[in-house]
C-alpha cells in the first residue's frame, strides 16, 4: 500500500462537484424564515438568536429564543390539547400521519433545501431523512392500531376473570432532538408520540430548527392539533432542564454525557426516558467478503452525512489476506468522491455543521498523525469549497492510546484495523463501551448473521452500511451500553409513549374464601386448582 500513501498527501483528491446554480438565501428567503419563526413558543419580546449556514458561512436565520417560563407555557398549551386529542379513536389519529406521509414526498424539495442550508450536508443525504421519516409515517399509521389495541390476557381465574391489557397515553412528551439529522430525529419520534394519544414539547437544535418548525408546519396542514406539537428554542444547558422537569416521559437523542444527566434528571422525577446516545461503530470485511461491494458499502458506512451520523462507522476491521486488495478498492472509491455545496443533486459528500465539528475531526486527524498513524487519503480540510469542508478520511495504523481509536469523532474519518479470525474480529469490533450499530460483509449469509449475534450493538447490517436496520421500521433500533437506553421503531417505539394498564373483572365468585370455606379449605381447594392447571398446560 506504499504507492497508495504516498499519492495521498498530494492534490487532486475529492473533486468537487457542480454548483447547483441556487443560493442559501435564495433556497430559504427571510419571508419563509419569519413565517416558521411563529411555530416557536416564545415571547413577543423575546431574545433573538442567529444561525449561520454551514456550506457558505451566511447568516441563515434569526429565531426568538424560549425561556424557561416559555417552557411552561409550552406544557400547558400541550397538556389542554392532549386531553382533547387522547379521545379520538387511534384510526383517526393515525389518518393525519398517513397525510403527513404524501404531503411530506409531495413537497420535499422545500425540506430538502432547508435541511442542507441548515446542516450542510449533500442533497442525496437530506433526502435519507425524507425517506426515513415518511417509513415511519406510513408504519406507525398503518400499525398503530395492532400495536395499541386492548389485548385479552390469561385470568388470575379461568372463565371466572376477564382480564385485558390497554395502552393509554403517557399524556406530553418532552423531546430533545440534534442537529445531525433535523427532519428524521425529530418527526421519527413525534409520531409514533402523537398516534399513542400524547403531546410533544419538542427542542430541537437551534442550528436546525428551520426543518423542526417547517415539519410541525406540515403535519398541521395533515390535521395535527396546532398546540398539541409545542417547539421551544433555546440554549440546552438553559431549557433542556425544564423540558425535563415537566415531561411525562423524556425522549433525548444527543451525546453520552449530556444523556447521562437528561436519566438522572427523568429518575429523579420517576418518569421514564429513552436515549438514543454516542457510537463507535465497527464494520467488518470477512476473507470471503465481495471486495468490491464491501468498499462501496464502506464509503456509504464512513461518509454518509460527512460521517455525522449516530450510526456511521469509524472503525473499519479487515481480515488481514484481504486487506491490501479492500483497501485499494476503498481509498480509489473515497478519494474519488465528490464533495459539494449545491442545493441539488450530484455531490458526495456535504460540509461539516459547524467549527465545533470541524475543530473536533482535525484533533483527531491530526494527533493520530503526530503519534505515528498514516494517512491513506484525505486528512485535510478544503476551506476553497466552503468554511466547514473537511476530506473524507481513512487512517491506517492507529493504537488504542491515539483519541481518535476510542472517542466518537462524529465526522468523515475511519481507522484501519486488520484481524486474523473471526473470533478476534468480534472481540475488537465489542472492545468498546459503545454498542449502537456494526456491519459485517461476507458471501456467506448464514456466517454473517451468526457473527451478527455475537456483536453488542442494538443494530447489525449483513453486507449493508446502515440502511437495511434503520429502514427495517417494525424493528426496534437502539443503542448497547454507553449507546443509550430504549429503541425507537416497532413496537417498543410506539409502546414506550404508553402506559399499560390492566383491567380485571371478575364474575361470580370472588378471589377468596366464600360459599361456606373455611380459610383452610379455601387455601386447600386453590392448591388442587393450581396443581390442575399447571397439568393442563396453562400459563
Amino acid at each position: 500500500m506504499t504507492d497508495i500513501t504516498a499519492e495521498n498527501r498530494g492534490g487532486g483528491r475529492n473533486p468537487a462537484a457542480p454548483g447547483a446554480g441556487r443560493t442559501v438565501a435564495s433556497a430559504v428567503p427571510q419571508s419563509l424564515v419569519a413565517r416558521l419563526a411563529r411555530g416557536v413558543t416564545a415571547a413577543g419580546d423575546a431574545d433573538l438568536t442567529r444561525t449561520l449556514a454551514p456550506l457558505t458561512g451566511e447568516p441563515l436565520a434569526e429565531l426568538p429564543q424560549s425561556t424557561p417560563q416559555d417552557v411552561t407555557v409550552a406544557y400547558e398549551l400541550a397538556r389542554r390539547a392532549q386531553q382533547a386529542w387522547a379521545a379520538q379513536p387511534v384510526r383517526r389519529r393515525a389518518a393525519v400521519l398517513l397525510r403527513f406521509h404524501d404531503l411530506l414526498l409531495k413537497r420535499q424539495d422545500e425540506v430538502l433545501d432547508l435541511i442542507q442550508a441548515e446542516t450542510g450536508k449533500s442533497r442525496l443525504h437530506a433526502f435519507e431523512e425524507v425517506l426515513g421519516a415518511a417509513l415511519a409515517a406510513r408504519h406507525y399509521g398503518r400499525a398503530a392500531v395492532g400495536y395499541l389495541k386492548d389485548r385479552r390476557r390469561g385470568g388470575a381465574l379461568p372463565v371466572l376473570t376477564h382480564t385485558v391489557e390497554g395502552r393509554r397515553p403517557k399524556g406530553v412528551i418532552g423531546q430533545i432532538s440534534p442537529w445531525n439529522y433535523p427532519l428524521e430525529l425529530s418527526v421519527s419520534d413525534a409520531l409514533p408520540a402523537f398516534v399513542a394519544g400524547n403531546a410533544v414539547v419538542n427542542k430541537p437544535d437551534t442550528q436546525t430548527a428551520l426543518t423542526a418548525l417547517w415539519a410541525r408546519e406540515l403535519l398541521i396542514e395533515a390535521g395535527l392539533p396546532a398546540d398539541l406539537w409545542q417547539i421551544v428554542i433555546g440554549d440546552g444547558p438553559v431549557i433542556g432542564p425544564a423540558v425535563v422537569e415537566h415531561a411525562d416521559y423524556v425522549s433525548f437523542t444527543g451525546s453520552t454525557p449530556t444523556g447521562r444527566d437528561v436519566a438522572q434528571r427523568a429518575a429523579a422525577r420517576l418518569v421514564g426516558a429513552s436515549l438514543e446516545l454516542g457510537g463507535k461503530n465497527a464494520l467488518l470485511v470477512l476473507a470471503d467478503a465481495d471486495l468490491d461491494k464491501a468498499a462501496e458499502g464502506a464509503v456509504r458506512a464512513c461518509f454518509s452525512s460527512a460521517g455525522q451520523l449516530c450510526i456511521s462507522i469509524e472503525r473499519l476491521f479487515v481480515h488481514r489476506s484481504v486487506a491490501d486488495a479492500f483497501l485499494e478498492r476503498f481509498v480509489a472509491r473515497t478519494r474519488a468522491m465528490r464533495l459539494g455545496g449545491g442545493l441539488a443533486y450530484g455531490a458526495d459528500m456535504g460540509s461539516l455543521v459547524s467549527t465545533r465539528q470541524l475543530e473536533t475531526v482535525t484533533r483527531h486527524v491530526e494527533e493520530a498523525v503526530k503519534a505515528g498513524a498514516t494517512v491513506l487519503t484525505g486528512g485535510q480540510a478544503r476551506p476553497e469549497l466552503g468554511p466547514l469542508f473537511y476530506e473524507p478520511t481513512i487512517l491506517d495504523g492507529v493504537t488504542p492510546e491515539m483519541t481518535v481509536c476510542g472517542q466518537e469523532t462524529f465526522g468523515p474519518v475511519v481507522s484501519i484495523y486488520r484481524f486474523d479470525t473471526d473470533e478476534e474480529a468480534v472481540e475488537q469490533a465489542n472492545a468498546t463501551p459503545y454498542g449502537l450499530n456494526s456491519s459485517v460483509w461476507t458471501k456467506d449469509r448464514r456466517r454473517g448473521r451468526a457473527i451478527a449475534t455475537r456483536l453488542r450493538t442494538g443494530t447489525v447490517n449483513v453486507n449493508e452500511a446502515y440502511a437495511a436496520a434503520y429502514g427495517s421500521v417494525g424493528s426496534p433500533m437502539g443503542g448497547m451500553g454507553d449507546s443509550g437506553l430504549g429503541r425507537r421503531h416497532g413496537a417498543e417505539g410506539i409502546l414506550r409513549f404508553t402506559e399499560a394498564q390492566t383491567v380485571a373483572t371478575q364474575r361470580l365468585l370472588p378471589i377468596a374464601p366464600s360459599l361456606g370455606l373455611t380459610d383452610e379449605k379455601f387455601a386447600a381447594l386453590m392448591t388442587t386448582g393450581l396443581r390442575a392447571l399447571k397439568a393442563l398446560g396453562l400459563k
